[in-house]
């Protein structure tokens, strides 16, 4: 399994989870720089994700929907701050409503990924910032670990084909 380390911190507000592919920087890029591999990656899964939008540039806007077992639609989006390919981006993550609006009910994420060369792959690290302590606690209540690391673990099966 790719995840090598999950962790969160109270006081930065921060999660973050490690993870390490067998494959080159460039490839692991590519996962989230092409919506179509991203949504065979993205959400638990058993809630595969279809990107709608995806304008990974700064300023840019990438929207999505993770479809339940029983076919209730979970909406999202992130607003592209930064793009340093291949090493990463940063972005701010939400729910959103049907129509992609942003839900303000509930918690948004300021979100770095960075992507190393190590030991012949790549090491991702993803880190994630709430506003408060109790906006993470909220999302750690609703299973983002699990969610999170289940998705990443899906990674090294696109990886490999």
């Amino acid at each position: 399994m790719p995840v090598t380390d999950v962790s969160h911190d109270m006081d930065t507000r921060t999660l973050t989870i490690v993870a390490e592919f067998a494959a080159p920087l460039q490839r692991v890029w590519q996962v989230y720089a092409d919506p179509r591999q991203l949504e065979r990656v993205w959400g638990p899964p058993t809630y595969p994700a279809t990107f709608v939008d995806h304008d990974l540039r700064p300023g840019g806007r990438v929207t999505y929907y993770m479809t339940s077992p029983e076919g209730e639609k979970f909406a999202g989006y992130w607003e592209i701050v930064t793009v340093d390919e291949p090493t990463g981006f940063t972005f701010d993550d939400g729910f959103a409503h049907e129509d992609f609006t942003p839900n303000s009910d509930l918690p948004v994420s300021h979100n770095e990924y960075r992507f190393v060369a190590f030991d012949g792959g790549t090491r991702a690290t993803y880190v994630g910032t709430y506003a408060s302590a109790d906006a993470l606690q909220k999302v750690l209540d609703m299973g983002i670990v699990e969610g999170a690391t289940g998705s990443i673990n899906q990674i090294d099966g696109l990886l490999a084909t």
